[in-house]
């Protein structure tokens, strides 16, 4: 798959002109840039199992989120570029490490390269099930582009408020793409399918994550998400917001989420029906689900950046 010449792979569709050295809204260019791939132990129980996820951060963001925990690669400041032959040969180090799956995060703005690397990995042996885990504001197009690809859906349904999803990460017209790129996963994937270990082999799982304050908004969510799907999904209930350092324009993002407002969220999740549902325990609210960003697992023999390969 090409890059095209003009990008509108995010719903931003800025038409930069990547092939020809121009950078996008995302700060990618034509390689991608990749600042960590490691074994990750933080994931739902279903993906990163005993074994870890065998997740590849990807840098660059389409959104903007005033609370990210991730910036330093959201905003390209850490990575490499590196060729799509080493990409495909990360894959299959992660294979050979011990990994569950192949954990593809924040992906999509590299979408042509990465499903070239993916179908070069399993001529070559991958046979690990690859997780697309998005932000989740993605185009139809997009989602389509990449179904040969994408096993699992590890997505966001960040808001239902589109207010809320301009003000605090820039993304305008939020839920109705996000809302439209969802139903095009679950088309693909079809109805969760897990192992005897109780590990996802297909299907979706929608993280939501709660911000403080913002208790009405987790409330619609909910219910959209089990109104519209009921059990054909799983649901990831987070509560691990943690304040970032955000400027005074956002006081409400200054603290944590407290214990009464999650048990409210896990309340009203269980007055809807919902039984397909991850929790977290207290404490998760910390810096610690944050891995560095150091090339780990990025780099071949020697600090090659280009691979083995002929691609």
């Amino acid at each position: 798959m090409e890059m095209p010449e003009k990008c509108e792979l995010c719903p931003r569709r800025c038409g930069a002109r990547r092939q020809a050295g121009e950078r996008g809204f995302c700060g990618a260019g034509l390689l991608p840039r990749v600042a960590r791939a490691a074994l990750h132990y933080w994931e739902e129980p279903c993906i990163s199992g005993e074994r870890g996820s065998g997740t590849v951060f990807f840098s660059g963001c389409t959104m903007r989120c005033r609370f990210c925990q991730n910036r330093e690669i959201s905003r390209g400041e850490a990575g490499a570029e590196i060729s799509v032959a080493r990409l495909a040969e990360i894959f299959l180090e992660l294979q050979e490490s011990g990994a569950e799956n192949v954990n593809l995060v924040t992906p999509m703005h590299y979408a042509p390269q990465i499903t070239e690397a993916v179908h070069s990995a399993r001529e070559r042996g991958l046979a690990l099930p690859v997780v697309w885990n998005t932000g989740g504001w993605e185009t139809e197009e997009s989602v389509a582009m990449v179904e040969d690809c994408a096993d699992i859906w590890l997505t966001d349904l960040k808001y239902r408020d589109d207010l809320l999803a301009l003000r605090f990460s820039g993304a305008p017209g939020y839920f109705e793409t996000a809302a439209a790129a969802l139903r095009q996963m679950v088309r693909q994937t079809g109805a969760p399918v897990f192992d005897g270990r109780g590990m996802m082999k297909r299907g979706v799982i929608v993280r939501h994550l709660m911000l403080p304050g913002h208790g009405d908004d987790t409330r619609a969510v909910l219910e959209y998400l089990h109104g519209e799907y009921g059990d054909d999904i799983w649901i990831s209930i987070m509560n691990q917001y943690t304040p970032m350092g955000e400027d005074a324009d956002y006081p409400e993002l200054h603290r944590a989420v407290t214990d009464d407002e999650y048990e409210a969220a896990l309340d009203y999740a269980m007055e809807l029906g919902i039984e397909n549902a991850f929790i977290q325990e207290g404490g998760t609210v910390s810096e610690s689900f944050v891995p560095p960003f150091d090339l780990s697992g990025v780099l071949g023999p020697a600090g090659k950046t280009d691979g083995k390969g002929d691609i």
